[in-house]
């Protein structure tokens, strides 16, 4: 009980530092940098451009790629509309570049003030994070204690990737659970509910499209059975497909111009892998990786969904999705919890296996647990030190951020050939 009590406690006091920080510390830093520059700051909600881009085409039928709602979604996100002759504005435009069916999801709210509206999906997405916790817990088939799991609820929900994307209210926490509950349908052999939830997902296809390939690839391996996953997915995005060209006639179009502009103005159209290395290198070791990814896939297409070769590729395709997606966000690293778990689950085989795999362990803890550990002392200086002192020092939780991608990934590779013995026999199977 007493070592109950002290992981509790730790646990706790990491998640109340992190969102410590970030109150207190790193969005103060924020709005002072802002003030200094001269650059506008309004809500600053990734949900705002989807919500006024849904409200305005359900309830005045106005197209929301047009350029007049671009500005008005700038008027609320940033403040004002964003101009080109200011050299501090912002280069995102905040212009709606969703699909037209994702206002499905945000219809039972266009009604409401934003501010509510804000309230209610924030808290609906503090729930869809604690939630897809136990989920992928299940789907990877790991049994923990109740203590365990509310660890694993509390440093979830306060990683910086989880606390930006709720403060935020980006819609990638809505995908991500989404996400966590079509595979643990997968691993019940729930197929068609796992087709239509992965479906919902497809408003971030840049988020699934790996996830789609490998479970067609899967698929292969028991057609009969396991069709019904892909069936119900085309089947479901075909309806939300219909369903936004009845609420806006020629959307597909507008969609992928608003995309490429999405790319062109936020920088977009490069992976993390192209920002570390170059343009060219990048693409070129994302292709090999993605290459990788499906050798590996397709070696274990006849695996059971309740076998560690399962298990194994999923995680290490959605830690291959987050090296070469176009982009880079903190907060699509919540894709990487069951990477997480499944490294940790591992950890001790991974560590007595060689000097190189303790390495591996060692920088992926350090990446992992350097944020929560930074915004403790940060906590404590602040308390002590002057505000001032303590701003300059306000990005040492965020450092890591490139990293953790990068370091997990390579576990999850050496973890594979740790658990070679027992994904084999199951391929077998």
């Amino acid at each position: 009980m007493s070592r109950q009590i002290f992981v509790l406690g730790g646990a706790l006091l990491l998640s109340v530092s992190m969102w410590t920080w970030m109150q207190w510390i790193a969005v103060p830093h924020q709005e002072t940098e802002s003030v200094e520059r001269g650059a506008p700051r309004g809500n600053l909600s990734d949900l705002y451009p989807r919500w006024l881009g849904a409200r305005e085409l359900l309830l005045h039928h106005r197209d929301p790629y047009g350029a007049d709602i671009t500005r008005e979604i700038q008027t609320g996100y940033y403040g004002r509309p964003l101009d080109a002759a200011r050299p501090n504005d912002p280069k995102d435009q905040q212009a709606f570049a969703y699909p037209p069916y994702v206002v499905l999801m945000l219809a039972p709210t266009v009604k409401l003030p934003f501010a509510e509206a804000r309230r209610v999906f924030f808290w609906l997405f503090v729930v869809l994070t604690a939630v897809s916790v136990p989920l992928w817990l299940r789907t990877l088939g790991w049994r923990l204690s109740r203590t365990e799991l509310v660890v694993w609820v509390l440093l979830t929900l306060s990683c910086f990737p989880a606390i930006q994307g709720l403060r935020l209210q980006q819609l990638t926490v809505l995908v991500t659970a989404l996400i966590a509950g079509a595979m643990n349908a997968v691993a019940r052999r729930h197929f068609v509910l796992a087709g239509m939830l992965l479906a919902l997902a497809t408003i971030k296809p840049q988020l699934i499209f790996l996830l789609i390939l490998w479970l067609c690839i899967w698929s292969v391996g028991d057609w009969r059975r396991r069709q019904r996953v892909l069936w119900s997915f085309a089947i479901t995005t075909a309806l939300l497909v219909i369903a936004g060209e009845l609420l806006l006639p020629g959307w597909i179009t507008e969609f992928l111009t608003a995309m490429k502009h999405y790319y062109n103005y936020t920088g977009g159209g490069n992976s993390m892998l192209d920002g570390v290395l170059s343009p060219i290198l990048g693409k070129t070791v994302s292709a090999l990786l993605v290459a990788m990814l499906l050798l590996f896939v397709w070696r274990y297409r006849r695996a059971d969904e309740r076998t560690a070769a399962f298990q194994w590729s999923l995680c290490f395709t959605l830690a291959t999705t987050l090296l070469v997606i176009p982009m880079f966000a903190p907060y699509n690293q919540l894709l990487l919890l069951p990477g997480a778990m499944q490294a940790l689950r591992t950890s001790r085989q991974i560590w007595e296996r060689n000097r190189f795999s303790r390495f591996f362990c060692s920088i992926t803890a350090l990446a992992v647990f350097w944020p929560f550990f930074s915004a403790v002392a940060l906590t404590i200086a602040l308390a002590i030190l002057s505000r001032a002192t303590v701003l300059r020092a306000w990005g040492l939780p965020f450092y890591p951020s490139f990293a953790i991608p990068i370091t997990l990934y390579s576990l999850l590779l050496v973890s594979r050939e740790v658990l070679s013995a027992e994904i084999v026999p199951n391929v077998r199977e």
